[in-house]
């Protein structure tokens, strides 16, 4: 069982993955992206350091996959905080013409080489809470976040997962802006039992259908 987690920066996808790990007795994968040497040139000039970012990120996130996927679900379950498709997504908004084009056949040739995952579970929260969430975390190079990058971050991952995306996996979509399943075990406890409903695994407590009969017919027989 190999399932992914996705969402726009800040919406908790690693704090996700790693509190659902025992839960599932899984292997983690996560995005490794303190290592990109062109992120923080980035934040700070985004059309001039677009290309080398998203050329980064796209081997990085290629030899992650390739190697480690195979491997870890051989070993049992796995988590991942991230899914290859996302970097293409990334790449619609920080590129454009020739770099664009050439970033898409790159993708494409690399893509056919990456296994899928059995379910992506699609993390939504409004931009509001996302920036709340981005600046509680204080990490050096997003201090300076604009908002305005985040909603169309945002509004394009919307996009990519109910209209545009072509399907390899099933998608599970959760709002995140009025949970927290960081501090509400509850909340946590949801979102696990929808995974293993969606991927039908047991145990999980089933909705029950809503009975044909009206309330009146159950008071009249007792």
């Amino acid at each position: 069982m190999y399932f992914a987690i996705e969402g726009v920066i800040g919406v908790g996808k690693t704090s996700l993955a790693r509190l659902l790990q025992p839960a599932f007795d899984a292997k983690l994968m996560l995005e490794v992206f303190e290592e990109n040497p062109f992120l923080s040139d980035f934040y700070s000039d985004r059309s001039r350091y677009a290309f080398q970012t998203q050329i980064f990120f796209l081997l990085s996130r290629y030899h992650q996959q390739r190697r480690g996927v195979a491997q870890l679900v051989n070993e049992g379950n796995l988590i991942s905080d991230y899914t290859f498709e996302k970097d293409s997504l990334f790449a619609r908004i920080n590129l454009q013409g020739d770099e664009l084009e050439m970033y898409y056949r790159v993708h494409e040739a690399l893509a056919e080489k990456i296994k899928p995952p059995d379910l992506v579970i699609y993390l939504r929260a409004d931009t509001d809470t996302l920036m709340q969430r981005i600046a509680l975390r204080d990490r050096p190079y997003e201090r300076n976040m604009d908002r305005d990058y985040i909603d169309r971050l945002n509004r394009a991952y919307d996009d990519f997962f109910f209209r545009s995306r072509t399907p390899q996996s099933p998608v599970l979509v959760i709002e995140c802006s009025q949970v927290d399943f960081v501090h509400r075990p509850e909340d946590l406890q949801s979102i696990e039992n929808r995974i293993r409903q969606a991927l039908k695994l047991a145990p999980f407590q089933p909705e029950l259908p809503l009975s044909p009969f009206p309330a009146s017919w159950f008071d009249q027989r007792g």
